[in-house]
């Protein structure tokens, strides 16, 4: 049977170690986050992530917008946070009303603060090898690969899935370890016998089961990104029940992936002050 990558344990440790490191700075962290409307979903999601990053002694500067707030309203309130030295991060809750184009108001945050790592700015320092906010699913990932000594350099990881979100910035992380990378996706024509190559698998297609026994190795460490509400419960992209018996390491759902998002945006939030020094120190040079 696989070893559980247990999730909520590595989150923990990193909020404590964020805590630790906020106690030990003179001001800390301001994180900014924009909520738009009064979607339900997205004010939980919102709710959670400033509770955590209070919890860990940061300064709450949150702003909730009506919903229908105009284009330009909401890129003048980015736009003020973006100049506001006390803000270290900044997080526009995504989606948007429909009447909202997101675009080109991500592309207002700053690199330094952008605490999600989702701007074309961000996406450019990845790819580059920059020093950078990274997206926070996927640095959780490595996060977790990290926690249980899993080997990444030299070994073959398969990526399915293409989301800015996950499955791209994914495999650039990955790549930067120096992995050998197969980004793939629900569409990959015969899709089990690039899967069946991976050591590391990290799926995140939105695909309820898609991998299963026959579309893994023996000893494989499986990555579960995908979270399904279903009839019968919360499940992955990734057939539990039937790949657990032939992995060697496997993160469950839920409990694996999900946990790892908020810790990794505290991080990115704390992170943020040294990395808007080491980017005024670029400027100026």
């Amino acid at each position: 049977m696989a070893e559980l990558i247990d999730g909520a344990a590595v989150a923990a440790e990193i909020r404590e170690a964020v805590a630790r490191d906020v106690a030990g700075m003179a001001v800390p962290p301001g994180l900014a986050t924009v909520l738009v409307g009064d979607d339900p979903a997205s004010a939980i999601y919102v709710a959670r992530k400033r509770r955590a990053c209070v919890e860990a002694g940061m300064r709450d500067l949150h702003h909730h917008l009506p919903g229908d707030v105009s284009q330009e309203e909401l890129a003048g309130v980015v736009a003020g946070l973006a100049a506001d030295p006390e803000v270290t991060g900044i997080l526009l809750q995504l989606p948007l009303p429909a009447h909202l184009d997101p675009k080109p108001v991500l592309e207002l945050i700053p690199p330094a603060k952008d605490v999600d790592g989702l701007t074309i700015r961000s996406a450019g320092r990845l790819a580059l090898g920059e020093p950078g906010l990274r997206p926070c699913t996927p640095a959780g990932v490595m996060a977790l690969l990290d926690a249980y000594e899993v080997p990444i350099a030299g070994v073959d990881a398969v990526v399915v899935g293409r989301s800015n979100l996950v499955g791209r910035p994914m495999a650039q992380m990955l790549l930067e370890r120096d992995a050998t990378v197969t980004s793939c996706h629900k569409g990959t024509a015969d899709l089990r016998s690039e899967t069946r190559r991976a050591d590391i698998l990290v799926v995140a297609a939105g695909v309820p089961g898609l991998i299963g026994r026959d579309d893994v190795k023996p000893g494989v460490t499986v990555i579960d990104v995908g979270i399904h509400r279903t009839p019968d419960g919360i499940v992955g992209d990734v057939d539990f029940a039937a790949v657990e018996p032939v992995a060697s390491r496997i993160t469950p759902v839920p409990g694996g992936v999900g946990p790892m998002t908020i810790a990794m945006l505290m991080r990115n939030t704390v992170d943020a002050t040294r990395l808007a020094d080491e980017l005024a120190t670029e400027v100026a040079g």
